[in-house]
């Protein structure tokens, strides 16, 4: 089994598992630099903007695997990789959310710094030790810019997984539809036939909130950054 990068199943997943590590890492460094007293909290936006793109990478390979392990022929063995690749998105997921609240974080110490520079320089005029602040503001300043390209990123990654998941619940649905014909053809009872079909409308249901909902973190999401 082979996925569109080239890759089986087994090797997409070792290269998953490397960047959770690598990702995993870069966070902690992230939160080193950020509680360090020397530093005074600075950012690293190369550090940040790598972060960003292995749990991105991690997320569609995610998706690569998705539709892999559902080719695995043995029943336990599809069991068992659709588990570990579920575990590996639950962490991806996990990590982004880490990397989520360190931007927010961020922005609010440049806004913080920002307003102490404005009253520093109504204080005492100190020149050069506004200018000092400011300086670290505008590095604050590009680090919100790239936290926004991030964030664009992750919701581009995010609408097309729901893409690839919403592809395969029609398929589902198309399943059902023709399993309800075939039971129909038998002279299965209308009471069960009315059973089936209310599970199918609280299933779409389910998908039409599951979708609401995740649009709706993406739009706070994006709207906290601004």
């Amino acid at each position: 089994m082979e996925g569109g990068g080239g890759g089986t199943l087994s090797e997409i997943y070792q290269s998953a598992k490397k960047l959770l590590m690598r990702a995993q890492d870069g966070i902690e460094r992230l939160e080193r630099l950020e509680n360090s007293t020397s530093s005074g909290g600075l950012d690293s936006p190369e550090l940040s903007f790598a972060v960003k793109k292995d749990i991105s990478q991690v997320l569609s390979l995610c998706s690569d695997m998705d539709r892999l392990w559902r080719s695995v022929q043995a029943k336990p063995q599809r069991d068992l990789w659709r588990r570990k690749v579920e575990l590996v998105a639950e962490e991806a997921g996990s990590l982004k959310e880490s990397l989520d609240r360190y931007f927010a974080r961020n922005q609010r110490r440049m806004k913080e710094a920002q307003e102490r520079a404005e009253l520093l320089g109504r204080a005492n005029g100190d020149s050069s030790h506004v200018l000092r602040i400011f300086d670290e503001e505008a590095q604050a300043m590009q680090s919100v810019h790239n936290s926004k390209r991030m964030l664009a990123d992750s919701l581009s990654t995010g609408a097309a997984i729901l893409s690839k998941y919403s592809e395969q619940r029609e398929r589902l649905k198309r399943a059902q539809r023709k399993a309800l014909d075939v039971l129909n053809t038998v002279g299965l009872s209308n009471a069960v036939l009315r059973l089936i079909e209310r599970r199918n409308r609280f299933d779409r249901w389910i998908k039409y909130f599951g979708m609401l909902i995740t649009l709706v973190v993406l739009y706070f999401l994006m709207r906290s950054s601004g």
